[in-house]
């Protein structure tokens, strides 16, 4: 007898980690635009943990699955639906945003138009970790930030899952990079996956760093800090640079106008989430192809099962919200 039921991680009511409730729930149905993924991987997501204890962003269906990224098998498809078949293996993101249902549960319900092809030989792991991120950065550099080839890019904290992706999406399109970390491990991991020069952003100068990797300033600052310092930022900058800006909604620092609009520079912030599916599967494209060539790969920190994502919110918090460092890249949650 088919069973109509499953396991998940769901919020009734928005709050700490502990609301988060692992259990049975309906197995979801697919629409006629939908595929049915069983989901072998999820991950975790500063926005997860946001959503889950309240950010009015939009309205929550009750129970709330939490979770964006997923990789895993189509199950079933509905009649509208053209680029999948069950037994296909997919990953995605945009899920459990603007009103969606999430991603941490054995499956789950998906727009066709938010699934791609999970290349040959790359783990499903790999995808679910780089599915968010993979996407923010690759909308951050080449949508935003017109990256071109020669260019410099400094993004701070190259272990991060963003950051990590800057990196070696940057390596890939031949940019030069220059990126941080808060420990000798994290340096030695950020040269491992490409960077150019790393810098202990605690034992070292950053300043004295970007002087001698870029003499005439960087053509892109990615800056990753919640409370960005726009006068620091502004010094690494060469003419006509361009600063990428993805977190802080609720950050009001100074910016020295003057500087800025004399040497020609630009900021650009978005939400990776208000992208279309057509933007989002041209960042799919590529990378699936750099995934396939090895040239982009996840900095996986953690995998948890799904009976424990109220543990990995609360890790997700202590390195996102309270910088505790524990984190250097992503946690993956496996059904």
């Amino acid at each position: 007898m088919k069973t109509t039921s499953m396991k998940a991680a769901y919020i009734e009511q928005p709050g700490p980690p502990e609301c988060l409730v692992y259990g049975d729930l309906p197995r979801p149905e697919p629409t006629d635009t939908q595929a049915l993924v069983r989901v072998t991987a999820a991950a975790v997501n500063p926005i997860d943990t946001y959503i889950r204890q309240g950010a009015n962003y939009w309205e929550l269906p009750r129970p709330f699955i939490v979770g964006c990224d997923l990789a895993g098998v189509v199950e079933s498809v509905g009649t509208r639906v053209m680029r999948f078949q069950p037994g296909d293996r997919v990953w995605g993101s945009n899920q459990g945003l603007l009103g969606r249902q999430g991603t941490c549960a054995e499956y789950c319900a998906v727009e066709e138009s938010w699934l791609y092809p999970t290349p040959e030989g790359v783990d499903d792991q790999e995808a679910a970790a780089l599915a968010l991120v993979g996407i923010t950065a690759h909308l951050g550099l080449f949508r935003e930030g017109q990256l071109e080839r020669g260019e410099t890019v400094f993004v701070r904290g190259g272990t991060g899952g963003v950051g990590s992706a800057v990196v070696q999406m940057a390596k890939a399109v031949g940019a030069r990079v220059l990126t941080t970390g808060g420990t000798d491990a994290k340096v030695a991991r950020c040269r491992e996956i490409g960077a150019d020069v790393a810098v202990n952003y605690r034992t070292e100068s950053l300043a004295q760093a970007v002087q001698a990797f870029a003499p005439a300033g960087v053509n892109l600052c990615w800056e990753t800090l919640r409370e960005p310092d726009f006068d620091e930022l502004l010094s690494y900058l060469a003419e006509r640079g361009r600063i990428i800006l993805m977190a802080g909604r609720e950050a009001r620092p100074g910016f020295p106008v003057g500087p800025f609009y004399v040497k020609g520079c630009s900021i650009h912030g978005f939400a990776m989430f208000k992208a279309t599916p057509d933007e989002q599967r041209a960042c799919a494209e590529d990378i699936n192809r750099w995934m396939r060539a090895g040239q982009l790969r996840a900095n996986i920190s953690q995998v948890l099962p799904l009976r424990e994502v109220a543990a990995a919110h609360r890790l997700q918090e202590e390195s996102t919200v309270r910088q505790s460092g524990a984190l250097a890249g992503k946690i993956v949650i496996v059904p």
